[in-house]
């Protein structure tokens, strides 16, 4: 596999103090090892038995992001190893995973998803009920899960206006979190937005996690 794609964005993203989740789904093995001997740490996956495998197969180091719609039936399989789950959409979810967690005596770091595409097909809270969720007394009882910050999905658009007004309204929710909800939490820090077609504009709006997979992998 050519891993020249991926030292080029390694390069471009420096500056911005981004970090790369390469998304490796439905690709070999080996692609992974590829980018593994290249440098890489942090891989995404989006189904929960496709990533088992995975990380049964590959080095201890890996850092696994789950990146896809998780079932809460599902949750207890990835528990013991995932280091950040980036689509929380449900205060159930989120319950699931700090069950699953304190089974496993771990804090799971957790990522809101957030809805800001016009596609109704794309999962996520709305604003309104991530602020529901944060308030409510379920919520402060979970001793196990952290909130690390946010992540959300742009309209899929030729209309770069469109995709960066997205992604500016979802660095503005994050701030304004970051300075009520979470004043004085160093852990609320990530942004996860961008992927392949749009990563250059969500760079522009405080993404510290990009997710990209075709552009290191190539098609599906």
């Amino acid at each position: 596999m050519d891993t020249s794609n991926y030292k080029a964005i390694i390069e471009e993203i420096k500056p911005y103090g981004a970090r790369l989740v390469a998304v490796s789904k439905t690709k070999p093995v080996e692609d992974i090892v590829a980018l593994y001997n290249a440098g890489q740490r942090i891989f995404g996956e989006s189904k929960v038995q496709e990533l088992v495998g995975k990380q049964a197969a590959l080095p201890k180091d890996i850092a696994w992001h789950f990146i896809g719609h998780l079932q809460t039936n599902k949750v207890k399989q990835i528990a013991p190893f995932i280091n950040l789950v980036h689509s929380v959409d449900s205060i159930k979810l989120l319950a699931e995973i700090n069950r699953q967690a304190l089974q496993n005596n771990r804090t799971i770091s957790c990522l809101l998803q957030v809805h800001i595409a016009d596609e109704e097909t794309k999962f996520g809270l709305s604003r309104q009920e991530v602020i529901e969720l944060l308030s409510s007394c379920e919520f402060a009882e979970m001793q196990h899960v952290h909130i690390h910050g946010l992540m959300g999905m742009a309209t899929n658009t030729a209309d770069e206006q469109k995709i960066a007004a997205e992604f500016e309204s979802l660095e503005n929710f994050f701030l304004e979190l970051k300075h009520t909800r979470f004043d004085g939490i160093s852990y609320f820090k990530e942004l996860s937005m961008g992927m392949s077609s749009d990563y250059k504009i969500a760079l522009k709006f405080r993404a510290t996690l990009i997710r990209l997979g075709t552009i290191l992998f190539g098609s599906r």
